[in-house]
């Protein structure tokens, strides 16, 4: 089985700049350079004639390249804990490749995606006992922003977890085409 998601990963300054957003807080599991990226598509564990499949419909998509900035922080709160992430703009163009790489996701076989799309960077993760410092780190970095960047291709991750957390490894990458179709 491949446990596989699809990603744009943000180039290496505004990998730093979210690196150095972060701090200390014990309490919060900070997500590591190799793993910053924001999901288009969470795929899941298929198997090798699904992840093929998925690979060569991801292939086709036609989408012109654009461009992003990194604006503000979020974070999703559950029962047990939540996620801290940062937020981008603008949103449109990422909604627009997310709904056209679920189409070919569905092409190549895969259920369509349920949930809302709501794109972001993940950059920490925490359990109850965490959002205090959530809440804090929330706050003094609520205006956090980059420069705008060029966001020329997606990636097509494959996730192998252990004990030691998730390693993510690019099984292919898709450049953005100047035409639409």
């Amino acid at each position: 089985m491949h446990r596989l998601f699809v990603a744009i990963r943000p180039p290496e300054p505004i990998r730093d700049l979210l690196i150095d957003a972060m701090d200390d807080s014990p309490e919060l599991g900070w997500v590591s350079d190799d793993n910053l990226h924001l999901t288009l598509r969470f795929i899941g564990e298929v198997e090798r004639p699904l992840a093929n499949d998925v690979a060569d419909s991801l292939g086709r998509i036609a989408f012109p390249g654009f461009e992003l900035k990194i604006s503000g922080i979020g974070r999703f709160d559950r029962r047990n804990g939540g996620t801290l992430w940062a937020g981008v703009e603008p949103r449109r163009p990422v909604a627009e490749l997310a709904a056209k790489i679920d189409r070919a996701c569905v092409l190549a076989g895969l259920e369509p995606e349920r949930r809302a799309f709501h794109p972001h960077v993940t950059l920490a993760r925490y359990r109850r006992d965490g959002r205090v410092e959530a809440d804090a780190f929330e706050q003094r970095h609520a205006t956090l922003a980059s420069t705008v960047f060029e966001v020329d291709r997606f990636i097509l991750f494959e996730s192998h977890l252990s004990r030691h957390g998730a390693h993510y490894e690019e099984v292919a990458a898709y450049p953005l085409k100047l035409s639409d179709c």
